[in-house]
């Protein structure tokens, strides 16, 4: 596939080109230029308390806010906040055919107008142009539904029941709302940056930022081509493509912030960086020990983070802007205590025992499989901690099963996982199932024992695609064969490291393509997360999958448990779907 075809593909594809369709009311109600009007600033006080509200739907008070929907039926603002629909952006949505309009200040408080009104009319029933709101018309359609035009908004609109101190909080905040530009964003360039930890190979480098480098290249070059006076038709291309004029003259810059020493330097490196070279996201980036500091860097400052290469993501329910490709090593623990629960459950009554290698794998493996347990109401398994260096022998293992009457062994470890296997399967009161770590196995996976395979268990968390067949493009792409459950381990799509960074990168370059043209020049960056929550589901080859949704957060959400087949050309045979956590 050409490159031009390679970004271009997945916006002309059916299900892009819907999400591009539902999303026209949005692209078409704001004037990017107003966000770097000036602004008072109101008290950092009372915009934390307005957030609060918009947010999570808690007053100022502490309490829930009161609301009905439905007409009568009450619901607390906490199971019914502002965010949910309207997004955290407050640049709107549309889901199930409901058409959510813009909340933030700068669209609140000017005459709305939509463009391309025929579309509009047919899918969503709302005027194509309606008077600017001030607080009081704000506060009215707020707390009854009542708009400026006369009419009276969708019952879906909760009716909140707000004081008018409250109410006051909570305008001050959406006047506040993607108001101004972030740092990153000038009038003709859109700066990004990429991190990279010295631990990283320089093949391995190369390979991440080239296919980044490249679409940022071709971009300016259209850039450089619509601006001159033989560009008439790149204008009539960005036309007929729906981008922007504001787009087709912004150009884009990639910083690469390389990070050394101790982890517990980086946050400093990354604020020195940022400093010098201030960017309005992150894209990509590789490390191989680990993502905390830079992950805090990205919450501290609010930079969103786009699919960050690292085995070793931060967990967590509540943070917001970093999008990773996966849970890594934690995501496996998570499918092995999942596929046990489904198929051990009542069966028996034998304990289950983890073996685990204290290294960082180990330790995030055995974290997602013992939360998993614990969120499932399973009972505590028992864990034996492997100090670096110590081996695993025949007799250790045999003391264990005889001492803990165990059918089932989870074994989180690489250096002597061949050997403990090739030991278990010598003895006779073997285990009935052993599970091992693709992720962590790398390149020994087809080493394993001949004997051992028929006990041993392995999460998966890769794709099966197998074919490349042509495509409209005049490329080729990946097809996923579902039915087949046979797959030769030389025929899986390679996941060393160079080729993973390689189809992440070329994965990032579609994602910003529909992000930047959805967005339609409002450039906050909550609105940026917000709208990757929309696009579509992407194929890729290293996963099986990559779905996004409104706040997610790790885009390949699932693991397979395979088995590999005895003989020298061993297959990969699927003991379990698509094991989602």
């Amino acid at each position: 596939m050409t490159v031009m075809g390679h970004i271009f593909y997945n916006w002309l594809s059916k299900s892009a080109f819907a999400t591009a369709l539902i999303l026209l009311p949005l692209m078409h109600i704001s004037d990017a230029s107003a966000g770097n009007e000036p602004l008072l600033s109101p008290s950092s006080e009372s915009l934390q308390l307005g957030e609060q509200m918009y947010r999570n739907g808690i007053l100022p008070s502490g309490e829930p806010i009161q609301a009905f929907v439905k007409g009568d039926l009450p619901v607390p603002g906490t199971a019914f906040s502002c965010v949910s629909c309207h997004l955290r952006g407050g640049l709107g949505s549309v889901e199930g055919g409901v058409f959510t309009p813009p909340t933030s200040g700068l669209q609140l408080f000017q005459p709305f107008k939509i463009l391309f009104k025929g579309l509009t009319q047919t899918f969503f029933p709302f005027p194509d142009r309606r008077p600017a709101y001030n607080d009081t018309t704000l506060a009215e359609v707020i707390r009854s539904g009542a708009t400026p035009w006369g009419s009276t908004l969708n019952d879906v609109m909760p009716r909140y029941l707000l004081e008018d101190n409250d109410m006051a909080v909570l305008i001050t905040y959406l006047k506040s709302l993607s108001a101004r530009f972030p740092p990153g964003i000038s009038d003709t360039t859109i700066h990004f940056a990429s991190i990279i930890t010295e631990d990283v190979s320089k093949e391995e480098r190369d390979s991440m930022l080239a296919p980044l480098q490249r679409y940022i290249n071709i971009k300016n070059s259209q850039v450089n081509s619509y601006k001159s006076s033989l560009g008439k038709k790149s204008r009539q291309m960005a036309e007929n493509m729906m981008v922007s004029k504001e787009l087709s003259t912004r150009k884009l810059t990639l910083s690469v912030w390389l990070l050394k020493g101790a982890q517990n330097t980086w946050h400093t490196q990354l604020e020195e960086y940022y400093r010098q070279e201030p960017v309005f996201a992150l894209l990509g980036g590789i490390s191989r020990s680990g993502w905390r500091p830079i992950h805090q860097f990205s919450e501290d400052n609010k930079i969103p983070c786009i699919l960050p290469q690292t085995d070793f993501p931060v967990i967590s329910d509540t943070d917001w802007y970093t999008l990773y490709p996966s849970k890594g090593y934690y995501q496996e623990g998570q499918a092995a205590a999942r596929y046990l629960i489904s198929t051990q459950e009542g069966k028996t009554d034998k304990k289950v025992v983890q073996i685990v290698r204290n290294s960082i794998e180990g330790a995030a493996l055995s974290a997602g499989f013992e939360q998993t347990l614990r969120e499932r109401n399973q009972p505590p398994v028992v864990t034996v901690q492997l100090q670096v260096g110590e081996k695993i022998t025949s007799g250790f293992l045999q003391q264990i099963i005889k001492k803990e009457n165990t059918e089932t062994i989870i074994l989180w470890d690489d250096t002597d996982v061949l050997t403990a296997l090739e030991s278990l399967s010598s003895i006779t009161n073997k285990p009935k199932s052993v599970f091992v770590s693709a992720r962590y196995l790398g390149d020994k996976l087809h080493k394993l024992p001949d004997n051992a395979r028929e006990f041993t268990y392995i999460t998966y968390p890769y794709s099966f695609a197998k074919a490349a067949v042509p495509s409209a493009m005049g490329g080729s792409i990946l097809i996923e064969d579902e039915s087949k459950t046979l797959v030769n381990l030389a025929q899986l799509p390679g996941h060393k490291p160079p080729e993973t960074a390689r189809q992440t990168s070329e994965t990032i370059t579609q994602l910003i393509t529909m992000d930047l043209m959805e967005m339609r020049g409002n450039y906050y960056r909550d609105n940026f997360l917000d709208v990757l929550g929309m696009i579509p589901d992407q194929p890729s080859p290293t996963y099986a999958r990559l779905s996004f949704g409104p706040g997610q957060r790790y885009a390949s959400k699932g693991c397979y448990i395979v088995q590999l087949t005895r003989g020298e050309s061993p297959v990969l045979v699927k003991k379990s779907a698509w094991v989602i956590h």
